[in-house]
């Protein structure tokens, strides 16, 4: 089997690109470990920044997210006792974002691939890609129990971090960056409804907590823990307590509810590069990790299809190769903005087991400036809401 762009993973990313690629009769192939049920279930982000959303309403892959997505226009810090808001709209010339789970990006995704009749396969294990410095390279996997391959012209990893794509750039050329944080995210989905109207991100000498939401009866909640924690040591009624503690303000309560899933997600960040080599191009996860804390991952992964789309498509079109050449030097000035932003939010509101007294007082200055400064607090909210895509 031939196609124009392989693209190794069914998630956002792949998915988005797929659909970009479809519109502008651009051939590509889909294919995905996993059976549908699970990439419909997978838990993940839930932010979208302005430029995804504008993304998606570009594609036609907007319909459920316009009517049942929740539009937000800033976020609450609390420190010390304290609670400032952020204002997106009117530090950033009308930017927000939106609450709209991972989970329903990637349903709506696959169910406009399903209607185009395109290709999309599930429960194909990609276990190598050959030739990335051939005009022809080759996908090779395996599918109800049989070894296939699949030729290409280009060949896109979106198949996250463990995924086999980036084997395809030599050791010698590629090259990671890496930042492990000493503290994981303990997280809840519980069934109440939200205490809030915005996302809530608290620091406490107890440690960060974040305050979120997946619906307006189901809220989504994290605790820094300590690296290596069990979810099983946390029992409901610890968790309520705790969350209760860090986001403690006067006259504002914390709702609770059945906790109907809890796991500890480890922080770390990680930069890949070059994100193409050859006919190989990474995308999303396959090339950077972020710490959830900046609400980028899943943002970053759609900024990358998007000029990754534009420059297929333009090559289809005009045999110019001029924006695939550039794809990775462009992403990866988005993505170590990114990178930095995700860091900022992380150590800022964190507590590191290691950190001194002067350490904490740092971050309470930082916190205190962006409460007093139109300018800091402008930065956060560009940065948070988004940047423009290029």
């Amino acid at each position: 089997m031939h196609t124009t762009v392989g693209i190794i993973g069914g998630g956002p990313a792949g998915l988005l690109l797929s659909r970009l690629l479809h519109r502008a009769g651009v051939d590509c192939v889909v294919l995905e470990s996993r059976d549908r049920a699970y990439v419909e279930q997978r838990q993940r982000a839930g932010i979208l920044e302005q430029s995804t959303v504008d993304a998606l309403r570009e594609a036609g892959a907007a319909e459920r997210l316009d009517t049942e997505g929740l539009v937000h226009d800033g976020v609450e810090l609390r420190w010390d006792g304290r609670a400032h808001r952020i204002d997106f709209p009117s530090l950033t010339g009308g930017r927000r974002v939106w609450v709209y789970a991972q989970t329903e990006v990637v349903k709506d995704l696959i169910a406009l691939r399903l209607a185009d009749g395109a290709a999309l396969h599930f429960g194909a294990e990609v276990r190598s890609v050959e030739g990335a410095d051939t005009e022809r390279p080759t996908v090779h996997y395996a599918q109800d129990g049989r070894n296939r391959t699949l030729t290409c012209d280009y060949v896109v990893g979106c198949d996250g971090s463990h995924g086999v794509a980036r084997a395809a750039v030599p050791e010698g050329v590629r090259r990671t960056y890496e930042r492990v944080y000493p503290y994981s995210w303990l997280g809840i989905m519980a069934d109440v409804a939200p205490s809030c109207d915005e996302l809530i991100y608290a620091h406490s000498p107890r440690g960060f907590a974040l305050h979120s939401m997946r619906s307006p009866e189901v809220s989504r909640m994290y605790l820094q823990v300590p690296n290596g924690t069990d979810p099983a040591d946390w029992p409901d009624e610890r968790i309520w307590d705790e969350l209760d503690a860090r986001f403690a303000l006067d006259d504002w309560t914390l709702e609770r509810g059945p906790i109907t899933s809890r796991s500890v997600l480890p922080m770390r960040s990680s930069v890949t590069e070059p994100m193409r080599f050859g006919r190989v191009f990474l995308a999303g996860d396959a090339a950077h990790i972020v710490p959830p804390t900046g609400a980028k991952g899943l943002n970053l992964a759609v900024a990358d299809v998007v000029v990754l789309g534009r420059a297929l498509i333009r090559q289809h079109e005009t045999g110019a190769s001029d924006l695939l050449d550039t794809y990775s030097d462009t992403c990866l000035r988005r993505v170590w903005r990114a990178e930095h932003f995700s860091y900022f939010m992380t150590t800022a509101l964190h507590t590191d087991p290691s950190q001194s007294p002067f350490d904490t007082r740092l971050q309470i200055a930082q916190l205190d400036r962006i409460a007093a400064s139109p300018h800091a607090a402008a930065e956060l909210a560009m940065n948070y809401a988004g940047l423009p895509l290029p």
